[in-house]
């Protein structure tokens, strides 16, 4: 079997980690997209929590498998910030690209994150959140698109790259075409006084989330799209890749990187997007650790069509260390397991094998970003 233990590994997506100690309800509702489980059942009974028994279980010194109830004794024996250190170093996750658009203020700096995991961090730019603060911060109907763009060009100067999640805020159906600036000032100006006295702005507005993302796209820094599974926020059948093809050949003039995120199950549409527009890429994201021993089945139906230099690994970590170590393993198992089977069949060498997995490790993602102190 091809080993592929030791294979470096640049997250290109993923978030911080809860900086607390959390209790045993409030840690499974981590285990879930769903959140907290209903009453009298547990997340652990699922292909997550089974992982996280078996894998993470023996890193904090326990036997695999061990109970829930003796993991969490465990956690709670060492405290998160010795449970961080431990798995986040035995991921070998050289490099952290972090989304900070969601709940940053409980959750580690990508800083902090890469020094606990004797990395590298650099900063994803959720383009929906920059906005809204833009809106939180004071601006007019008039004078939202430039405090927009002078707010984008003060974060493009530091990131990595940016996302967007209008998959969750509209779907992935949008209006292909950017809007008209007209369209953006009248946008905004519903927008701005919907917002009037709210806690928070919640960017949704179908005009200005189009808006956002051509500003993001015209920065040419790598564009991410969350696609597929998510939260119950999220409408599913709004959240196939293939809905987003008109804006991909509207875009592909640009040749910014678009970044299609997690996409289970729509992977084999993703893959065919990858295929067929010279800028488009995927991962697998979250769903690797979703899906458990089946992995490597995920991973073999992504790689029917997705060129190799088109896929890149995503953890999509958020709150908990073991989410980092459960994806990396998971993809390093699965990547072996698929290219493995085929250099036994005689399909591929050994060495093409090894070529392709440091590719979509972190060859692609160190060819796109700027992944380190010295840039690209």
């Amino acid at each position: 079997m091809l080993d592929l233990g030791q294979l470096e590994l640049v997250d290109h997506h993923c978030h911080g980690v809860v900086r607390r100690e959390l209790g045993p309800a409030e840690f499974e509702t981590y285990l879930s997209e769903s959140g907290a489980p209903p009453p009298g059942l547990s997340n652990f009974d699922t292909q997550l929590g089974f992982s996280l028994r078996r894998w993470c279980a023996p890193v904090l010194g326990l036997e695999a498998h061990a109970s829930p109830e003796a993991y969490l004794r465990r956690r709670g024996e060492l405290g998160t910030g010795e449970v961080t250190r431990l798995l986040l170093g035995a991921s070998g996750i050289t490099t952290f690209l972090v989304d900070t658009g969601y709940r940053s203020q409980e959750l580690l700096s990508p800083q902090e994150l890469a020094g606990l995991a004797g990395g590298w961090a650099g900063e994803v730019v959720r383009l929906e959140a920059l906005a809204e603060e833009v809106a939180a911060a004071g601006t007019s109907a008039t004078g939202f698109s430039a405090a927009f763009d002078d707010a984008l060009d003060l974060a493009c100067a530091t990131a990595v790259g940016l996302k967007s999640v209008v998959a969750y805020r509209y779907g992935l159906d949008f209006d292909p075409h950017p809007p008209a600036p007209v369209e953006v000032a009248a946008a905004a100006g519903e927008w701005l006084r919907r917002g009037e006295g709210a806690s928070a702005f919640r960017l949704d507005h179908p005009v200005l989330l189009r808006h956002v993302i051509w500003a993001g796209a015209n920065r040419g820094l790598p564009l991410q799209f969350h696609v597929g599974y998510g939260d119950p926020d999220l409408r599913l059948h709004r959240s196939d890749p293939a809905l987003l093809t008109d804006f991909l050949v509207a875009s592909q003039p640009l040749g910014t990187p678009v970044m299609l995120l997690h996409c289970y199950p729509y992977h084999r549409q993703a893959g065919y997007l990858a295929a067929v527009f010279p800028h488009v890429y995927m991962d697998l994201g979250l769903a690797l650790n979703y899906v458990g021993p089946r992995a490597s089945a995920l991973l073999a139906e992504a790689l029917e069509l997705t060129p190799f230099d088109k896929m890149l690994f995503s953890s999509d970590a958020f709150g908990l260390p073991e989410l980092y170590y459960l994806g990396a393993t998971s993809f390093r198992q699965g990547l072996a397991e698929v290219l493995g089977s085929w250099v036994a069949e005689g399909r591929w060498s050994a060495a093409d094998a090894e070529r392709v997995a440091a590719t979509i490790g972190s060859g692609t993602a160190r060819r796109l970003y700027a992944t380190g102190p010295h840039g690209r």
